[in-house]
């Protein structure tokens, strides 16, 4: 399939499967009348196929070590481009970072390292499902730099266009989306 027909038919996945009308209160604490919730997309074969496939298509010339973002959003995600990257033939990992480190164990923020790995000096990418004004990505963006990665950008399937692209320029963070809000709400 072209990246135009896989872009289209994606584009129906989501309008199908995660995107409503009906208020709804958002991460950032701001009310809409429209929402995303791509789980059911990013959970079903086709759909987690082509946000795959789509997303490796636009992260693959980034020269990137590890691809990942706060949970739960981010962790599909990166699986699914970790494994494509490998069929591919241009490994990029993926790894998580939890929004509260566990309270047992090894009590880590970012999971997804095999013991004595590290993000010291890697360049990652952080993926995120939706975006509306940035603040999570930002959560992981902090996390995944104390842990000394290089953060190359942030990559978002859906931005909501509320103020992300300010936040992360605000922070000299590059910030892409696949798709905008405005690309669902015109139809």
């Amino acid at each position: 399939m072209s990246k135009s027909a896989s872009r289209a038919r994606l584009h129906e996945i989501i309008r199908k499967r995660s995107f409503g009308r009906g208020e709804v209160t958002l991460a950032s604490g701001r009310k809409s009348d429209f929402y995303f919730n791509l789980k059911p997309t990013m959970l079903d074969p086709e759909g987690a196929a082509l946000l795959a496939e789509l997303t490796y298509e636009a992260l693959k010339d980034d020269n990137l070590d590890y691809v990942g973002g706060l949970e739960m959003g981010a962790v599909p995600l990166a699986g699914a481009i970790a494994q494509l990257s490998w069929i591919k033939g241009h490994p990029i990992a993926a790894f998580f970072v939890r929004k509260k480190p566990k309270e047992h164990g090894a009590r880590l923020a970012v999971e997804g390292l095999a013991k004595g790995e590290s993000l010291k000096g890697k360049r990652v990418v952080i993926v995120e499902d939706v975006t509306t004004t940035g603040g999570s990505a930002l959560k992981a963006v902090e996390a995944v730099r104390e842990e000394g990665a290089d953060v190359a950008l942030v990559l978002t399937m859906v931005d909501r266009e509320e103020g992300a692209d300010e936040t992360f320029a605000s922070a000299g963070l590059p910030f892409r989306s696949i798709y905008k809000a405005a690309e669902f709400l015109k139809s």
